[in-house]
């Protein structure tokens, strides 16, 4: 026998051993799926020490905050700095629902925290859940989700138009995207835009650092990154949108 087959007959055998040196009963942990910006509720990994500097630099802390705060672990005012008190809370999340504590707001962490802190549940328009891709946003709880066949896929924090200029109630469909997109009336920057009632639009947002303060022309605002991830998962679908709830 030549040394290669020596060496793959050796790998076998110490496979094999592995194998059936586990008891009867045990099961073997298998390494976490791999997830991207595309899968359900994903976000980007915010740890203690995390700041959302400017709006060119958010890291979601904010959005921590806020979503600790509508579930009564947190108290203190969002204000962008992941410091002890946010950690601690994200630490009871996590306690609370049996996931490692580690204080990160890693995927596993995500999935549950945005899940359980959404509002305004009986009132989401029953065309949200029907087949097809809809971005249902609720003006009252300045949340825009995404429904996919049926099943919500994400939601994001985002705000809406002033009391002067409102995002329009009732239901539309995107009819024109502009990644690049720069408004004519204030030259303003609008990533990642998807038009669907006039010159109102889905887009990101250089100008939004807290999206309970303050208020748009019309359009929905998002963080830049969470316009970039709703533009992945849908620029390229046939998307209804539906604006609904009692403007504040």
């Amino acid at each position: 026998m030549g040394p290669r087959r020596r060496r793959l007959l050796a790998t076998a055998l110490a496979l094999l051993a592995a194998v059936l040196s586990v008891p009867l009963g045990v099961v073997v942990a298998t390494p976490a799926a791999a997830w991207d910006m595309t899968s359900p509720f994903a976000r980007e990994v915010v740890r203690p020490g995390a700041v959302d500097r400017d709006v060119y630099n958010i890291e979601h802390v904010h959005e921590v905050q806020i979503r600790l705060r509508r579930l009564g672990l947190l108290r203190a005012a969002p204000d962008g700095v992941f410091g002890p008190r946010t950690e601690r809370a994200v630490r009871t999340f996590q306690r609370r629902n049996g996931l490692r504590v580690t204080g990160t707001v890693n995927y596993r962490t995500w999935r549950p925290l945005i899940r359980k802190s959404l509002r305004g549940r009986k009132k989401v328009p029953a065309v949200c859940t029907s087949p097809g891709w809809h971005v249902c946003y609720d003006r009252t709880w300045y949340q825009a989700s995404l429904y996919r066949d049926g099943k919500i896929h994400n939601s994001w924090l985002v705000r809406g138009g002033a009391a002067d200029e409102k995002t329009r109630v009732g239901s539309f469909t995107v009819y024109r995207r502009s990644e690049h997109h720069v408004s004519n009336l204030y030259n303003a920057p609008m990533p990642y835009s998807q038009f669907f009632s006039g010159g109102q639009a889905l887009h990101g947002s250089r100008a939004m650092m807290n999206p309970l303060e303050g208020h748009s022309h019309g359009c929905v605002n998002f963080w830049v990154e969470d316009a970039r991830q709703l533009w992945r998962l849908t620029h390229d679908k046939h998307l209804r949108v539906h604006v609904y709830g009692a403007w504040r």
